[in-house]
């Protein structure tokens, strides 16, 4: 029997069997005839942030013998870049502050990786009300306490709630969301993101790599992980990776704003 996956599943994201299917039917085949070629030259026309969620359910569907058992489903490939050098970070964060030719969200999102080392599937997630203003100083809840806001990134981001896209859709007149989807109550995906900051430049992995290796050449790994939402082995695990000298929770203030986190030389950029 031909499986009839739901067009949703219950985060609302459409279900990797349907696009599957669609794709094969546009081919004019069905799951149970597909044969290699028509699965090697779906994998060679999608990119592989596009073939992850349909992976899954070939495999599924090759083990459940709904289609041949003797198809072969491309591996995932993992290619990552080393992380950015701390000029490279600079200069991004430069670019994205003061290049209007960039989309406001792209703009305000990498400025977020670059800074505070946020995964794209904690940024989509954020909400309006995660950015507090005490006094003239702006915060922005990822962790506890709250990370400060540089000036021109407090200006940035003020811009982009003012004017933040997808709002003038029936669905979403009165999102919360920071980075609201087409859907209603959804935030922008995750990998559509992605996809979008590697466009303009902004290798997310790589950035997040250099934004938390910085933090902890400037603070201890138990600062870093309560700040930034991490967890502290892998803050610490970093830290002894990036050489850090900080081996245990130093005393002092700590609620003080990390030099790294005030892109030094941006406004020159």
């Amino acid at each position: 029997m031909q499986p009839q996956p739901h067009d949703v599943n219950r985060q609302g994201r459409s279900h990797p069997g349907v696009a599957t299917l669609k794709k094969l039917n546009e081919r004019n085949t069905t799951l149970a005839s597909c044969g290699q070629v028509d699965i090697d030259a779906w994998f060679a026309e999608n990119a592989e942030h596009a073939r992850t969620r349909p992976r899954g359910f070939l495999n599924w569907a090759v083990q459940g013998r709904h289609c041949r058992r003797s198809l072969a489903i491309p591996a995932m490939k993992i290619s990552r870049r080393p992380a950015l050098s701390e000029d490279e970070r600079l200069a991004a964060l430069g670019r994205l502050l003061t290049n209007t030719e960039i989309p406001m969200r792209l703009r305000v999102a990498g400025v977020i990786v670059l800074l505070y080392a946020q995964p794209l599937g904690r940024i989509v997630r954020l909400t309006v009300d995660d950015v507090i203003h005490d006094g003239d100083t702006m915060l922005l809840q990822l962790g506890e306490p709250p990370s400060p806001v540089p000036a021109p990134v407090a200006t940035l981001l003020l811009e982009h709630i003012t004017h933040r896209g997808n709002m003038n859709t029936a669905t979403n007149p009165a999102s919360r969301r920071l980075f609201p989807g087409r859907r209603t109550g959804q935030p922008l995906g995750p990998n559509h993101l992605s996809a979008l900051l590697n466009q303009v430049g902004i290798p997310t992995a790589a950035a997040r790599g250099a934004a938390i290796r910085q933090q902890l050449l400037e603070l201890p790994a138990p600062v870093v992980a309560e700040a930034l939402g991490y967890h502290d082995k892998t803050t610490s695990r970093l830290r002894n990776e990036t050489g850090g000298t900080w081996s245990r929770y130093a005393p002092g203030d700590h609620a003080r704003t990390p030099a790294g986190w005030t892109p030094q030389g941006a406004s020159d950029s």
